[in-house]
């Protein structure tokens, strides 16, 4: 049977070690969510999605706990995903590949400002654990999300050719898929939702609420991944049952707005990656 969500963006910590010109970053406090808490939302979000993606803000590779809250996850029946910036991955990424992680997504443009040293070591540590964790069966993807910006560091595709240059690399619409379970994606940057940002007109479309929801690390569910301040809060997913969060007011009122093609949340006509959508 069909589940209501493709994937729900679950963030185990708002706490990054980076500070990338990419990501606006996040004013609320530093937060961990718990095992105890995690185990709710988890036991809440079962029969809505098979993909459990742990990010939305932070780094979650800065919470310890994170392979344990891959086997609690695994044992609910998802599949479980991680997004990193790859800078601790030579610390403890086998954990991951232990934990029975499914997906790992790397961007390879976390490591801003380094000089030609330490950015070679980074993109090699990223290029290892790549090479490790897809020959153990990790679907792993290399993001090169950088199209239309200009980058303070060099160009890591010639380092990853250079490194995977007797696999296959078959060219795709989003990339290449360099062999079994290990792809390299391209992208461009866009302007994220802001309220300080301009308004971009009330004719949007969103995948929000359709294809996916957000879980900030407090508990607020949130319609999307992009929603990093919890300024769309739908309700607390530690205290209310997710189909009770669904059926409000406000969430079938911005679903319904998406459905006419409307962004009825001021956040929303202030989203330059809604734009990316064909109307």
């Amino acid at each position: 049977m069909k589940k209501r969500f493709s994937r729900v963006y679950l963030e185990l910590t708002n706490i990054c070690n980076k500070s990338c010109s990419f990501c606006p970053r996040t004013t609320r406090e530093p937060r961990t969510m718990t095992m105890d808490e995690l185990s709710i939302a988890l036991d809440r979000l079962s029969g809505y999605t098979d993909y459990i993606y742990f990010h939305l803000m932070g780094e979650p590779m800065t919470n310890r706990s994170l392979a344990d809250a891959i086997r609690l996850g695994s044992e609910r029946g998802f599949k479980c995903a991680v997004t990193t910036n790859g800078t601790l991955l030579s610390k403890w990424g086998r954990e991951l590949i232990e934990a029975g992680v499914y997906k790992v997504n790397i961007s390879l443009h976390s490591f801003e400002g380094a000089d030609a040293k330490e950015h070679t070591a980074y993109i090699k540590e990223c290029l290892d654990f790549a090479d490790e964790a897809s020959r153990a069966g990790v679907l792993t993807v290399l993001r090169l999300w950088e199209r239309g910006a200009s980058v303070e560091h060099p160009d890591p595709l010639p380092t990853v050719r250079g490194y995977f240059s007797g696999e296959e690399w078959v060219r795709g619409e989003r990339g290449y898929r360099i062999r079994h379970r290990l792809h390299l994606e391209y992208g461009e940057r866009f302007a994220w939702p802001s309220l300080s940002a301009d308004e971009l007109g009330e004719r949007v479309f969103c995948y929000g609420l359709t294809d996916h929801i957000g879980i900030l690390s407090d508990g607020r569910v949130v319609p999307c991944c992009l929603d990093g301040e919890g300024v769309i809060t739908l309700g607390n997913i530690f205290s209310s049952e997710l189909s009770d969060i669904l059926s409000s007011e406000r969430a079938e009122n911005i679903l319904a707005g998406f459905r006419a093609r409307e962004a009825r949340e001021e956040l929303c006509r202030r989203c330059g990656y809604a734009r990316r959508f064909k109307i």
